[in-house]
């Protein structure tokens, strides 16, 4: 650390000490006891447990999408050489480092990939394209090749093991820039981060139809990976400002994230909650306008009397009240106003994530309630439980990298 980023940095609470461990006891209990709420609502409905899968898909996206956006931030930030995200961008590295857990959340979704239970009568607990019934059969048996149980569950254990290699690549090298006062390890980052930045933009587009737009298999858009990650960057801009904001309140990081480091958390978060718009309204328009029926079908399921409300939440609560809220220079540097909308932005994100997966339950009919709720409060809780440990004792930013003291001296115009 140079003397500047000393003098300033002195009276900081650089380190977690007992706080993960605390606070990660909390949350797993928290997470256990959700899910088990969750799971026994599931059983109760007496559907061979479809709605509590479709109900944990929704979560699962939820932590995912936080991790891979963290993903996405750390490796921007080396490719742009950018000096004012320095000391932010550690927590960012804790999400993408918890990735190989995420890969473990997602376990009990094998369960209705492989079960028998319930295909005669719905095709599948989860993804139809088990057994294909119904008029969509001819067309999803054309894609038996790519979506079938064996060939996905080996392209989910190859998503995660690229994204944990890259994960521990990156904090590592990180990590290794706390103990020495050579530039190398940050020179390493920055060069793979190129490689990286591809490597990511595929795996997560794939990742997304895998998991998200097989839910309805004769259905296609080559843009749902670009929304599935538009979604993913509100997630860690709104995660990131939430997590500084609570690491301030417990006496941590209060020199080292100022409101002019928020003022563009808040700026990105703006801009994302545009191109998220920009995505959605170009997928929809495209669709509508060529009239495809294995196309338009897609939306239709969500143009029902039951699911119209939720579409209409989604113009006005995801893109046009925040639009409207974060367009002002002063939302973005008072930081408690940012906080409430990160968190609202968070909870936007969850029913978007709601929006496409549920109507594969059933199109006709909104069966939310507090299975919905309990199994995501659940996954979180568990997600947030590991992210907790992960952390453990290490040094809540980089303290000798390159850039810190540029950071610490930041400025925003």
């Amino acid at each position: 650390m140079t003397p500047q980023a000393s003098r300033l940095l002195a009276h900081d609470n650089l380190h977690d000490a007992g706080l993960s461990r605390r606070f990660g006891n909390r949350f797993l209990l928290i997470g256990l006891a959700a899910l088990a709420v969750g799971l026994g609502l599931g059983i109760a409905d007496g559907d061979e447990l479809r709605h509590f899968f479709h109900a944990y898909l929704v979560g699962y996206a939820f932590v995912l999408s936080v991790a891979l956006g963290g993903m996405f931030f750390v490796l921007i930030q080396h490719l742009t050489n950018a000096h004012w995200s320095v000391t932010v961008r550690r927590l960012a590295e804790f999400t993408i480092v918890s990735l190989p857990w995420v890969g473990v959340l997602g376990l009990p979704l094998l369960y209705p990939l492989f079960t028998d239970a319930g295909l005669e009568e719905h095709g599948g607990l989860l993804w139809p394209w088990i057994q294909p019934l119904g008029e969509d059969a001819a067309l999803v048996t054309k894609k038996v090749g790519w979506l079938n149980p064996g060939f996905f569950a080996v392209r989910m254990l190859g998503y995660f093991a690229v994204w944990g290699f890259m994960g521990t690549y990156f904090v590592r090298k990180s990590l290794q820039q706390d103990l020495t006062d050579s530039y190398e390890p940050t020179l390493k980052a920055k060069k793979w981060s190129a490689l990286g930045m591809i490597v990511f933009a595929l795996s997560l587009t794939a990742a997304a139809f895998d998991l998200l737009m097989s839910l309805d298999p004769a259905w296609f858009s080559t843009i749902f990976g670009v929304y599935f990650f538009s979604g993913s960057l509100i997630a860690i801009f709104s995660w990131l400002i939430l997590t500084a904001l609570f690491m301030q309140r417990t006496g941590r990081l209060q020199h080292a994230i100022t409101v002019d480091h928020y003022h563009d958390l808040g700026k990105f978060l703006f801009a994302f909650v545009f191109f998220w718009g920009y995505i959605a309204f170009s997928q929809y328009m495209l669709i509508w306008y060529a009239n495809i029926p294995e196309e338009t079908l897609w939306f239709a399921h969500r143009q029902t009397e039951a699911w119209m409300p939720v579409s209409w939440l989604l113009v006005v609560g995801h893109f046009i009240i925040p639009f409207a809220a974060l367009l002002s220079r002063h939302t973005k540097r008072r930081v408690m106003v940012l906080g409430f909308w990160a968190a609202y932005m968070l909870v936007m994100h969850w029913v978007d994530l709601y929006w496409l997966v549920m109507p594969a339950l059933d199109s006709q009919a909104l069966h939310f309630g507090l299975c919905d709720v309990a199994t995501s409060v659940g996954i979180v809780g568990l997600y947030v439980a590991g992210l907790c440990r992960i952390a453990g004792d290490r040094p809540l930013i980089p303290v000798n990298d390159p850039l810190l003291a540029e950071c610490l001296a930041f400025k925003n115009v």
